[in-house]
């Protein structure tokens, strides 16, 4: 991204933001409430259009966007959404194997013939989880993916998609409002300033992610440090 600007009228959201990430890395981007976060997701899918700048590097390389809310299709089956996506991206032989891998990874493999509307709200995210890691992307977004979770769930799946992105790695952004989330996933975190948004913290996290805990005490350390960068103004 490069110098990137971006108003609702006369709302500034970004002015110049530029920034790099590099491929088959989890990049976290943390900030307070209205500052943009979702905005520059929008912005990188192409579901939002910059007034400035440029966006580079993306071309030809398909990405999933894992969305704040589920966004399923209720009359379609939990596997039948995962399909739905898939369809012409994965031969046909190898879908239903792809599908209930994915399934099975986000621990919801017994409801995939139960529609939507059947479910809880945990368990339609997890099935929007599966359905942005089955599809074949170069390039995942995922928008406060755990947000409507319960902390051992959480902690289940994040350690989770830990090992799949470890066996298939791909490039990953992800907005959080939980630096321990970013913790415990991401190779580098940005700290956004409030609205026109700034980087005012950058972190590079160094301990292999199979030795990080939520209790581990570097983590904890960094965790107090991007904390206070995100309530000082």
């Amino acid at each position: 991204l490069e110098g990137i600007a971006k108003s609702y009228g006369d709302l500034l959201v970004f002015s110049g933001l530029s920034l790099e990430v590099k491929a088959n890395r989890i990049v976290a981007f943390l900030g307070p409430s209205g500052c943009g976060k979702t905005t520059l997701f929008a912005l990188i899918s192409g579901l939002k259009t910059h007034d400035q700048g440029r966006i580079t590097g993306l071309e030809g390389k398909p990405l999933s966007y894992l969305f704040q809310e589920p966004r399923l299709l209720d009359w379609l089956t939990v596997a039948e959404n995962l399909s739905f996506v898939l369809q012409n991206k994965i031969p046909p032989v190898q879908l239903t194997e792809r599908i209930d891998y994915y399934l099975a990874q986000m621990e919801i493999l017994p409801y995939r013939d139960t529609y939507p509307r059947k479910l809880s709200g945990g368990q339609r995210q997890r099935v929007a989880m599966a359905r942005a890691l089955a599809y074949p992307s170069r390039l995942l977004l995922m928008d406060e993916p755990f947000k409507s979770l319960d902390l051992s769930l959480k902690w289940a799946l994040i350690t989770r998609f830990r090992q799949i992105w470890a066996a298939a790695p791909r490039t990953v952004l992800l907005v959080t409002h939980d630096p321990k989330e970013a913790l415990l996933l991401a190779d580098e975190i940005y700290v956004f300033s409030p609205r026109p948004a700034v980087i005012k913290g950058y972190h590079q996290i160094t301990l292999p992610r199979e030795q990080r805990e939520p209790d581990a005490l570097p983590l904890l350390q960094l965790e107090q440090q991007i904390t206070a960068e995100l309530i000082r103004e």
